[in-house]
């Protein structure tokens, strides 16, 4: 059966036909039809990205302006609908930009921008109220006032999908509470199956964002649950930057050298990349002249006992200048080069171009082009008299001592020949060169029954390489790398291949460890804290920093396994876990080598823990539109690793520790339940009152003792120190009447009728502090002693 294209052809005007059916949609009409890939595709879902959206770009509006966030998220259920409102107290939008935020996809300040951002494509936000009016047929309501306005700016408007442009329905001057802000609220087909889901976004969103106070109320709340900040530090403002050398395509490289305003390469990467100076430069271009022109050989001097002579040969060259004055440019290019460990071509043209001039103006003589020519060519005739014994000593170093001297010697004469046939003045590129070793290893295996492995053609290539000499030729102009593709890789492979410092990090705002932790401690109530912050690293020219927090123990539920946290430039990442490169990472630890259950040595591990990651980018891969899961990108997947690790260690410390003294406490509770009975049977035995054996436990177990002694008034704690290092104590005695003539500093502070005395002395191994001051005969005590671990410290009061 023939196929539709090969019968297309048989109507006339078929091609006309099709052409005339055939329109550009724009980008609205495309996401219309295709609202899955931004996250919509259910009403469950679509709520979440919803609020997501709209939080993001409150946050991110309070932040650029220097304000710190309060946002207030409402979802109404209205029996046909939900209705989501969110409001920020953020600069407002002028009247002029409201339409083009909220009805206009891909509009935004961002793309372009080299900094971190929440969004970047000017989709979000306009999505949500795409996926309103879709699922409701009711326009986005949406009041913004800015920052000293009297009034506010209303707008009921919806977006014309066809043209992808904002048709306002309302507009209108109106008054609000908020000084200001922006409010939007949204109705929409959806439902509450994913509550869960809506309550976790939120509370991450607090986690990542500790400097943001959220308020939120959902349908089933009978009051707003209020998340509150945890420091009134906003996050680091953020500067735009170039590109980093490693990392960029070459796509991207190509379009940049066609829109530059440079006309050399030099200028070129220090203008259009950062951390690009002149001397990195330098190093940029050597490495383009490896790859683009090749390195060349460079080779022993004759020594005097060989039968080259480098002055006699330059004699024979030069014709018609006097003896005298040939003769001393003879001996001043033999000296130069045998001065020398090793001389490439080019180097030679340069010592005779130096012995021209010095020898000719001493001699009043000339030695002009064409006598240089020749004098050079004969004194390369005899530099390269004999490669064979050159390469004799390199392949001999780099090859096993098992070698036989047939082999090496095979080997080396193989590959002399190859640069004998080769490229002019014995230029080759690594590439090349690869090919001239493995050509003469292979020869050598099938003409000398030798072995030549791959290790040794390898370290065969890397000595040879590093003997020669990069070129000095000019590289390309700008407009002729710019056409050429294979040019543009090799100046790409120079970049990457050149060792460039990290970018800057001020395009950058990562939480930091502090608060990665104030803010876990602020949402979970654990025994114990972790958080690491790497440095910055680079993907596709754009740096990014990883983060990692982990917090164990508390109320984490113990069932189970622990809960893993992702997130992006502080957004949390709800869906597609099972798609995310930080859930594999997360997987592919050991856990058990940080004392958690890991059943099958892999996975998700069990237990009371939390696992956060946070990705800051000025460019987060993505693994597509909805941007719910970053891609398996292997430098940044490293990174992740390693701050989940930095993390880890710190977590297997306090478990090891948490482990001993669970041990200390066992072995102390044993022994405090036979002191008793020995002090009891030792009385028994002797006949007199049973001996004090409080103050033996603190010395068996090696203890921080804290004993009180009261006497007429007088009250002293002594502080015994047995164990083996200095311990510094908080101690803090609460008294019901009020101290007098407090020792050691101490300060007594009055609340409600208590007198609170504290004191943090240092007390040295062996040593004992006695700490004094004095009361009424009636006053009753209490010892508060903060510093060190409950099984280390015994009290007697």
């Amino acid at each position: 059966m023939p196929s539709i294209q090969s019968t297309l052809g048989e109507e006339e005007g078929i091609a006309e036909e099709l052409a005339e059916s055939q329109r550009q949609i724009s980008i609205a009409e495309f996401f219309e039809k295709n609202k899955h890939m931004l996250g919509f595709d259910s009403g469950a879902r679509g709520l979440v990205t919803a609020v997501k959206e709209a939080v993001d770009n409150a946050l991110d509006a309070t932040e650029e302006a220097g304000i710190a966030p309060d946002i207030y998220v409402e979802i109404a259920d209205d029996g046909d609908y939900y209705t989501l409102i969110v409001e920020d107290n953020g600069p407002g939008i002028t009247k002029e930009q409201v339409p083009k935020v909220f009805g206009k996809l891909l509009y935004g300040s961002r793309f372009h921008a080299r900094e971190q951002s929440r969004g970047q494509q000017g989709i979000g936000i306009s999505a949500a109220v795409l996926y309103s009016q879709l699922t409701s047929g009711k326009p986005a309501k949406i009041t913004s006032r800015t920052k000293g306005s009297a009034d506010a700016e209303y707008f009921e408007l919806v977006i014309d999908t066809d043209e992808n442009e904002p048709e306002i329905r309302t507009a209108e001057t109106t008054t609000w509470e908020r000084t200001h802000g922006t409010r939007i609220e949204l109705e929409m087909e959806a439902n509450m199956r994913a509550r869960s889901q809506l309550v976790r976004y939120i509370k991450h969103t607090a986690v990542v964002n500790p400097h943001a106070r959220i308020t939120f109320k959902e349908p089933s709340m009978e009051e707003a649950q209020q998340f509150e900040r945890a420091t009134d530090e906003l996050p680091a403002e953020t500067e735009e930057i170039r590109p980093h050398p490693h990392g960029v395509e070459l796509g991207t490289v190509l379009k940049m050298l066609a829109d530059t305003d440079s006309h050399s390469v030099s200028g070129f990467v220090q203008e259009e990349f950062t951390r690009v100076g002149r001397k990195t430069a330098n190093s940029i271009l050597d490495n383009f002249r490896d790859r683009h022109f090749g390195r060349e050989a460079a080779w022993k001097p004759p020594q005097k006992h060989d039968e080259a002579d480098i002055a006699r040969a330059v004699q024979g060259a030069v014709a018609n200048k006097g003896a005298t004055a040939t003769n001393a440019f003879a001996d001043t290019v033999a000296k130069q080069v045998e001065a020398r460990n090793r001389v490439a071509h080019h180097e030679l043209v340069e010592i005779i171009a130096e012995a021209a001039d010095s020898v000719g103006e001493n001699h009043d003589t000339t030695f002009g082009s064409t006598v240089q020519d020749n004098a050079v060519e004969a004194a390369w005739e005899q530099l390269t008299a004999d490669r064979t014994s050159d390469f004799y000593g390199l392949v001999d170093k780099a090859t096993s001592t098992r070698k036989d001297d047939e082999t090496v010697h095979g080997l080396a004469e193989r590959v002399a020949r190859k640069f004998e046939k080769g490229g002019e003045r014995d230029r080759a590129t690594h590439e090349q060169l690869e090919t001239y070793v493995a050509d003469a290893a292979d020869a050598t295996e099938e003409y000398d029954d030798a072995t030549v492995g791959d290790t040794a053609r390898e370290n065969v290539v890397m000595e040879i390489w590093n003997t020669m000499v990069t070129v000095p030729d000019d590289v390309p102009k700008i407009s002729s790398l710019a056409e050429n593709r294979d040019a543009a890789s090799d100046l790409l492979e120079a970049m990457t291949e050149t060792d460039i410092i990290s970018p800057p990090t001020n395009c950058l705002s990562p939480i930091t460890a502090d608060l990665v932790k104030a803010g876990l401690k602020k949402e979970y109530d654990a025994d114990f804290y972790a958080s690491a912050t790497r440095d910055a690293d680079v993907h596709g020219g754009d740096p990014f920093i990883v983060e990692a927090g982990i917090a164990y123990g508390g109320d984490l539920p113990a069932e189970g396994k622990a809960e893993v946290l992702r997130f992006a430039n502080r957004v949390p990442l709800v869906y597609q876990r099972g798609a995310c490169a930080t859930t594999d990472v997360v997987k592919s630890i050991g856990w058990r080598n940080y004392n958690l259950d890991q059943p099958g040595g892999s996975g998700i591990p069990n237990g009371p823990a939390v696992i956060m990651v946070h990705v800051a980018s000025t460019n987060v891969p993505f693994t597509s539109e909805s941007k719910d899961a970053v891609a398996n990108v292997p430098n940044i997947e490293d990174e992740i690793e390693l701050a989940i690790r930095e993390a880890a260690r710190e977590l297997k410390s306090y478990l090891n520790k948490r482990k001993s003294l669970q041990k200390r406490k066992k072995k102390q509770n044993v022994i405090a339940s036979i002191l008793p009975q020995m002090a009891e049977k030792l009385a028994d035995v002797t006949g007199q009152g049973q001996p004090e054996y409080e103050d033996a436990l603190a010395r068996i177990m090696n203890n921080v003792l804290v004993e009180r002694e009261v006497e007429d008034g007088k009250v002293k704690l002594v502080v015994e120190n047995h164990t083996s290092t200095n311990e510094s104590p908080e101690i803090t005695d609460i008294v019901s009447a009020e101290p007098t003539n407090l020792s050691n500093g101490a300060n007594a502070i009055d609340m409600d009728g208590e007198w609170f005395i504290k004191w943090t002395p240092t007390v040295e191994s062996g040593d004992e502090a006695v700490l004094e001051y004095e009361t009424a005969d009636d006053a009753s005590f209490d010892v508060s002693v903060e510093g060190i671990e409950d099984a280390k410290l015994t009290v007697n009061q």
